[in-house]
C-alpha cells in the first residue's frame, strides 16, 4: 500500500480504512455512523465523494515513483441512488496511468444486511508531482 495512504487526518476522522491495494487498484471500507448522514438519514454525498477520491488517489499512487505523489486535479462523482446501510465499500481502478496525469474510476457500494448496491461512481483525474522535502 502507498506509504501513509490512509493516514490523512480527514480520512482517519471519517473512519475510512484500507482493504487492499495492488498495482493500479485499491479497495477501502467505511463503517457508517450517524455523523456520515445528511438531513434525510442517507449517506452524505461528501462522504461518498471522499471515499471515492481517496481510494482513487491510493490506486494511482501504486503506480508512481518514491519521489512522487498524486494530487486530485478533478473529481466528478455521480450519485446514482440514495445510500443507506451499514458500510460503504469502494473499489478504484486506474484507467490511464501517466507521468503527469492519471485517470481513475471509483465505484462506491453501500452494504445492508450483506447485500451491496452501487450508489455512486466517480472519475478522478490526479496530477503526478514531485515530492518536495
Amino acid at each position: 500500500m502507498a506509504s501513509g495512504a490512509f493516514s490523512a487526518p480527514f480520512v482517519v476522522a471519517l473512519g475510512i480504512e484500507p482493504v487492499s491495494a495492488a498495482a493500479g487498484e485499491c479497495e477501502s471500507v467505511l463503517r457508517l455512523r450517524p455523523d456520515h448522514l445528511q438531513q434525510n438519514a442517507f449517506v452524505h454525498g461528501g462522504v461518498q465523494a471522499t471515499i471515492a477520491d481517496h481510494t482513487a488517489g491510493t490506486a494511482a499512487a501504486t503506480l508512481i515513483g518514491p519521489d512522487e505523489l498524486v494530487l486530485t486535479a478533478q473529481l466528478n462523482i455521480t450519485l446514482l441512488r440514495a445510500a443507506k446501510g451499514e458500510f460503504l465499500h469502494c473499489h478504484a481502478k486506474v484507467l490511464k496511468g501517466g507521468a503527469r496525469l492519471s485517470v481513475v474510476e471509483a465505484e462506491v457500494f453501500c452494504e445492508t444486511g450483506g447485500e451491496c448496491v452501487l450508489v455512486s461512481k466517480a472519475l478522478v483525474t490526479l496530477a503526478v508531482v514531485k515530492r518536495t522535502r
